[in-house]
């Protein structure tokens, strides 16, 4: 019974793992757990029954009144709209048709779009069905390996978990306690430096197994030569390049007197200046470029030929939408939530501008939406219910006591966190991973000294793999229920193992290399009409010799978005404590400032080198 009673925090976290693996929904899971030890409690005589009365308030507060979260229906509605709407279709074919001479080019193609509708979508389900459905067909057709066809398919469509406006960097915004724009800017480089990589991944196939990843045949190609430009590869070139001059000589043109201490749009310093101009001058050079092609295309002027009007007239509308909702976030005018919103309307805008949007896609896309959502708040009610028991019994402390006593320092926890999400992504999504472990390592990271942000970024392509990774990789599965019953399932994995490789590798980089990631750890702003600075730090002192503060206060473990931070807590050196009932009495500090749903969110860092 001293057994039980010294050692029921870490007994409770056994029987979550055993729910779960016996099958149970991970919501019903983590609420089976809590009330099941709360009852083993009461009948020790050691949980206050009491306790459980503040469940219903703590339920509300974290799950309902939840304005981060608010996000998610409103991102899920616009990338499935967009989705069905046939985006998807349009951008595939013709980013297809412009790299279709080249070898590896449906690849390369595959790997754009996936990028593009990663930022237009956020959901990985559309995008890699989107693509399964409408390029693996011809991949095959024009004699791709079917290992590579798969892989690069599954890969790029996990790209919305990283490219805002991501689902999983808003879950983990609201687990972490940090603004959501600070994790879409931060995430920014990181899914950059991934196509990068995927696109590196085809082309060194292509030049050792060229016969794998073939160009596509000249009969295959739509847009041959003809009088009017040819293929039209030149002719997108010249408008690119136009594009490209004017946008950097009006920026330099807004931005001259900057330097003397003109505030630009609204803004109260210099680098916000920057920021509000780079976005305004590229998203109205954008809008200009797509004027002129609609009047060459109407007049027929004939100055652009068919392939670079179609790739402008494909291409701006998902980018125009792009501006919207992250430029909004960008420029401090919107939070995320509301930029969600924006973004569901400017969805629902352009499948009417198509002509495609109809009462049948708007139901569908309301449903679904709902189930996800419905999903997401569910598993977040049974974690409240878990965590107010666990933390009842210093839960918290014993998982201080176990993750900062890991030898290496902050390297060594960072290497282990990071084995242990990707060992569990074997068998949990990342919804899951968000809920249960990310608020168990936030705060033992947090008084390591390590940057929030960063370490969301970090466990974010960490947790890509989970949808990637045989043989529960959700991205796999996704794959193979629109797969030709041809294609092996043992192909499917195995050409999913190379992109899992490159995941690693990215993760392993940032570790290692940690201002891969640039965060705004710090924002001094003075009052209207001064100057302010901005201080960016390094996320993490790579000193592996560096011992934990034995007098830092810990933080509690909460997975409610404000949680309140006890006054005092053992030393990370102390043995793990026997179970005692917290003072109910005591009155908790008030939750730290910057957390929310993004509002005040430093701006997109676009500030000139010097």
């Amino acid at each position: 019974m001293e057994f039980l009673i010294e050692y029921i925090a870490p007994l409770m976290f056994v029987g979550l793992v055993f729910f779960l693996l016996s099958g149970f929904p991970i919501s019903f899971s983590l609420a089976a757990t809590g009330f099941t030890f709360a009852v083993i409690g009461i009948a020790l005589g050691i949980y206050n029954p009491n306790s459980l009365q503040a469940l219903p308030g703590r339920v509300f507060q974290s799950a309902i009144m939840n304005d981060t979260l608010l996000a998610v229906p409103f991102f899920t509605f616009m990338g499935l709209i967009l989705e069905r709407s046939g985006m998807a279709e349009d951008l595939l074919d013709t980013i297809g048709q412009l790299f279709g001479p080249v070898r590896g080019g449906l690849a390369y193609a595959i790997i754009l779009v996936g990028g593009l509708l990663a930022a237009t979508t956020g959901v990985v389900a559309a995008s890699v069905i989107a693509m399964g459905l409408i390029s693996l067909p011809l991949m095959r057709r024009y004699g791709y390996n079917d290992r590579v066809a798969t892989g690069v398919i599954a890969a790029s469509g996990t790209l919305a978990q990283i490219i805002p406006p991501s689902l999983v960097l808003i879950v983990l915004a609201s687990q972490l306690n940090v603004p959501v724009g600070d994790m879409y800017q931060a995430a920014f480089k990181p899914g950059l430096l991934l196509m990068g990589l995927y696109a590196l991944y085809i082309f060194m196939i292509s030049m050792f197994k060229p016969k794998w990843v073939p160009a596509l045949p000249e009969s295959a190609r739509t847009f041959k030569r003809t009088a009017r430009g040819g293929s039209g590869v030149g002719s997108l070139i010249l408008i690119l390049a136009i594009g490209v001059a004017l946008a950097v000589g009006v920026y330099h043109w807004v931005t001259q007197d900057v330097a003397q201490g003109k505030h630009l749009f609204g803004a109260v310093n210099a680098k916000e200046s920057y920021n509000r101009a780079f976005i305004l001058v590229l998203a109205g050079v954008i809008i200009v470029l797509y004027a002129l092609a609609k009047l060459d295309a109407k007049f027929k002027w004939n100055m652009l030929s068919d392939m670079a009007q179609r790739v402008v007239f494909v291409l701006v509308p998902p980018l125009a939408l792009v501006f919207l909702v992250l430029g909004t976030i960008g420029l401090g005018i919107a939070t995320p939530t509301e930029g969600g919103g924006l973004g569901a309307l400017g969805a629902v805008i352009l499948a009417m501008a198509k002509g495609r949007l109809n009462l049948s896609l708007l139901r569908q896309g309301m449903d679904s939406t709902l189930k996800l959502t419905s999903f997401v708040i569910l598993i977040l009610i049974g974690s409240s219910v878990f965590n107010a028991v666990f933390q009842f019994y210093n839960g918290n402390v014993w998982v201080e006591h176990l993750l900062s006593n890991i030898p290496g320092g902050k390297i060594g926890f960072l290497i282990f966190i990071n084995i242990l999400f990707f060992v569990l992504a074997f068998f949990l999504e990342f919804f899951e991973l968000s809920f249960i472990l990310v608020p168990l390592v936030a705060p033992v990271a947090e008084k390591l000294g390590i940057d929030l942000v960063w370490l969301g970024v970090l466990l974010a392509v960490n947790m890509q793999t989970s949808f990637l990774h045989p043989p529960f990789g959700f991205a796999l599965i996704y794959l193979r229920s629109v797969a030709d019953k041809a294609i092996r399932t043992l192909d499917i994995y195995i050409g999913a193992i190379p992109f899992v490789l490159i995941q690693l590798g990215v993760v392993a980089l940032i570790l290692f290399v940690p201002n891969i990631i640039h965060t705004n750890k710090k924002a001094v702003v003075a009052g209207a009409g001064a100057t302010g600075s901005l201080t960016v730090q390094t996320p993490l002192d790579l000193n592996v010799n560096q011992a934990v503060p034995k007098t830092a206060p810990a933080p509690t473990l909460d997975l409610t978005p404000n949680a309140a931070q006890p006054a005092a807590q053992p030393s990370a050196s102390a043995a793990a404590p026997k179970v005692s009932a917290p003072n109910a009495s005591a009155p908790a500090p008030a939750p730290k400032s910057g957390s929310g749903s993004g509002a005040g969110t430093p701006a997109f860092d676009f500030v000139p080198s010097k």
